[in-house]
């Protein structure tokens, strides 16, 4: 059979079992049974005459075939979309859809730019998806978003990256703390604390670990945070002392203190990240337009870094 026979709808079923990795799931969203969407993928397979995905230890498992006819479905689902959204114009609205997946920390900055943008554009999509580093990660690798937010930005040959903001990170103590009164502290003075640290692999302990490596120091006393809001609470309440962003910390919270700690300045910047093997669609170019002309104004002058010129330039 001639692969251009192949319709709409049998793709669209493919995509969600690429991307649920469940036979049952795929059924429910799409209002199908279990034995019509294995069929469905039964059909599929013998029309490309080579396996698509595979079941292993009751886990669905994608074959590089399937992979690579999954990446094919989304550009040419992209390219409808465009399509669907350049008829909407032609009838006088604006219409789209900017898909973001961010880092947990981003969301404390970012609907500072996506506040206007939404009240200029109402009618543009703005799903937003938040998680820590290996979600957001995991996401830019199926390729599922339109941009992607990063403090440490994936380099990969098929990633483009623009730098908007300063990111700088800060020692944060209770405000009993021995430490919380001495006007300079030192790396040697906290290695022996207990210290509130987000997952292994979150941008801002890599960094703070690295730190610490180049320096020659281990800590001794560690415990996992799920957010920046938990650590701060924690800090707040005197469980140790946390490295977060300064972003993240409200401005008349009298909770805790930051220390000034002499010789360490760990810092990096915010990335927006897009994908160039992957359609991107015209809402998210504008946002991006809109974001690099209209930092200063949402977003706080002293960090902002507007770099995003090159990566709007690249897009064109």
């Amino acid at each position: 059979m001639d692969l251009r026979h192949i319709s709409f709808r049998l793709l669209e079923v493919f995509m969600c079992v690429v991307k649920t990795r469940s036979i049952s799931e795929t059924a429910r969203q799409l209002h199908l049974t279990q034995p019509t969407v294995s069929q469905q993928i039964k059909r599929l397979q013998e029309t490309v005459n080579e396996p698509l995905v595979m079941v292993n230890q009751q886990r669905i498992h994608v074959t590089e075939a399937g992979f690579a006819l999954f990446q094919t479905c989304q550009q040419v689902f992209g390219h409808f979309d465009d399509y669907q959204d350049y008829l909407a114009e032609l009838r006088g609205g604006e219409r789209g859809r900017c898909k973001i997946a961010m880092v947990n920390t981003a969301q404390y900055i970012l609907p500072k730019l996506l506040g206007p943008y939404s009240n200029l554009h109402p009618h543009v999509e703005l799903p937003l998806e938040i998680g820590n580093r290996a979600e957001v990660l995991a996401r830019f690798e199926r390729g599922e978003d339109d941009i992607y937010v990063f403090s440490h930005p994936p380099s990969l040959e098929h990633a483009k990256a623009g730098r908007f903001l300063q990111n700088p990170l800060v020692f944060i103590a209770p405000n009993n703390h021995k430490l919380a009164s001495k006007s300079h502290v030192t790396l040697h003075d906290l290695v022996s604390e207990r210290f509130l640290l987000r997952e292994p692999g979150s941008a801002t302990r890599m960094l703070f670990e690295s730190e610490l490596q180049s320096r020659g120091f281990v800590l001794s006393n560690t415990v996992q945070m799920a957010s920046n809001e938990a650590i701060r609470v924690a800090v707040g309440s005197g469980m140790g002392l946390g490295v977060v962003s300064r972003h993240v910390l409200p401005p008349h919270d009298t909770s805790f203190c930051m220390l000034n700690v002499e010789d360490v300045n760990l810092a990096s910047h915010w990335y927006f990240v897009v994908r160039t093997d992957r359609h991107l669609s015209h809402a998210a170019r504008n946002f991006l337009k809109f974001a690099q002309l209209n930092l200063e104004q949402c977003l706080d002058k002293q960090w902002v870094t507007n770099e995003l010129s090159r990566l709007n330039e690249s897009l064109n």
